[in-house]
């Protein structure tokens, strides 16, 4: 690699991403102890993931177009900076209004490993930027792996407050050692200013339509996806099952199906079958609502059902991402910075309803709305695949005329 990006410079953005993904997971083994301590009711607690979220989609489109504006370098531990003391007012809210306010901010913050990830490519050499990006990206699958196990253990150990608390902690010391070990990244060289490249930004909507049945899709399988992480803590958490945190948290290793299927699903993309391993990967999501639902008389049909959605969604984002990128390299940061926005979108969305279904109607209820999502998004495959049949007819005919 360039000298300026070392394996340990590596390692250290993609710890530093892992963490910085971990803020938006942490919450959700410990809504229930949230609502507890704060005096909220079921029906609102879904609005944790959902504030969390939002601020992630504004930091998709206002935060991260600055890295092609200003050294990355300054960006970051400004990021980082900024979102330790976010974590700091999460722990130490004193009600409902501010924790809100705190995890808006939060999300913001956490959109910091887009921005780590264009840096790293920025500071390898040419040849090595692939090697370079896949290594911080592992990042993220760690944090998204562990963040709700850690996070389930802490609290079982000192309360759902600390988790926020030692985060702050650890985010300050990651940016006290980058701030000495990084090295400074050349502005972009974009000259057209920041407003012109949010509103070219905002025009992607417009013009793709790639990227609309894609970001489509991203809102379904992300909002399925939130359903039920959202909303599983409650009846695990409830009597006759009463998991600790840390019993819950140990279903976030669910992920590593995810891990699976993202090689897989990657590798199927770049043999031209992306369109089958999104309908395959949509009726296995649907599907998967069916054991989920017997949690309360087997948590093994439940963790196959976890592991099937998991696996479904992830292979559908990564499929999602492949097709968006094919071909356009020059605009990946814009694509991706766009599709993103779909992803917080559904999961803010999706935790909303998923607690306010349970507690009006309980988890029957919430599993009927995990599959109507997901069957809204197979059906959708199904109206594409039938229009691309009916539009490529259409050019058989009129070529034969």
């Amino acid at each position: 690699m360039n000298p300026a990006l070392t394996r340990w410079i590596t390692l250290l953005l993609a710890i530093t991403s892992a963490m910085a993904v971990a803020t938006v997971y942490f919450a959700q083994p410990l809504l229930e102890s949230m609502a507890a301590d704060l005096g909220v009711a079921q029906q609102r607690i879904g609005w944790v993931v959902g504030a969390t979220q939002a601020g992630y989609v504004l930091g998709l489109l206002l935060i991260v177009p600055l890295g092609d504006l200003i050294d990355r370098k300054r960006l970051l531990l400004g990021q980082l900076l900024f979102s330790a003391l976010a974590l700091i007012g999460v722990g130490m809210a004193p009600n409902w209004a501010l924790m809100l306010l705190a995890l808006v901010i939060t999300g913001l913050m956490a959109v910091m490993v887009q921005v780590m990830v264009a840096h790293a490519a920025s500071l390898a050499a040419p040849g090595q930027q692939g090697q370079a990006v896949g290594t911080v990206t592992s990042g993220v699958v760690l944090g998204i792996l562990l963040a709700r196990l850690v996070s389930g253990g802490l609290a079982d150990l000192a309360g759902w407050r600390s988790v926020y608390l030692v985060a702050a902690g650890l985010l300050m010391l990651l940016a006290l050692v980058l701030w000495r070990n990084l090295p400074t990244g050349q502005p972009g060289s974009l000259r057209s200013g920041y407003r012109a490249l949010i509103v070219a930004q905002f025009r992607l909507y417009r013009h793709d339509r790639l990227l609309r049945q894609r970001g489509l899709f991203g809102v379904l399988i992300f909002a399925a996806f939130s359903v039920l992480w959202s909303a599983m803590v409650m009846p695990l958490s409830a009597e006759p099952l009463a998991l600790s945190h840390t019993e819950i948290g140990l279903f976030g290793l669910a992920g590593v199906a995810g891990t699976l299927a993202a090689a897989r699903a990657g590798r199927l993309a770049d043999q031209g079958l992306a369109e089958r391993t999104t309908g395959v990967a949509l009726v296995l999501l649907v599907l998967s609502w069916l054991p989920t639902a017997f949690v309360g008389h087997s948590l093994m049909a439940f963790g196959v059902g976890v592991l099937m959605l998991d696996f479904a969604v992830q292979a559908v984002h990564v499929t999602n991402q492949s097709l968006l990128l094919a071909g356009r390299g020059a605009m990946a940061s814009r694509l991706i910075g766009a599709y993103m926005c779909s992803y917080s979108l559904g999961s803010g969305v999706g935790a909303v309803l998923a607690s306010w279904m349970y507690a009006h109607w309980g988890w029957a209820a919430v599993c009927g709305l995990g599959m109507g999502i997901s069957a809204v998004a197979l059906g959708d495959w199904l109206w594409l695949q039938r229009a691309r049949a009916a539009e490529a007819a259409l050019q058989c005919s009129g070529q034969n005329l």
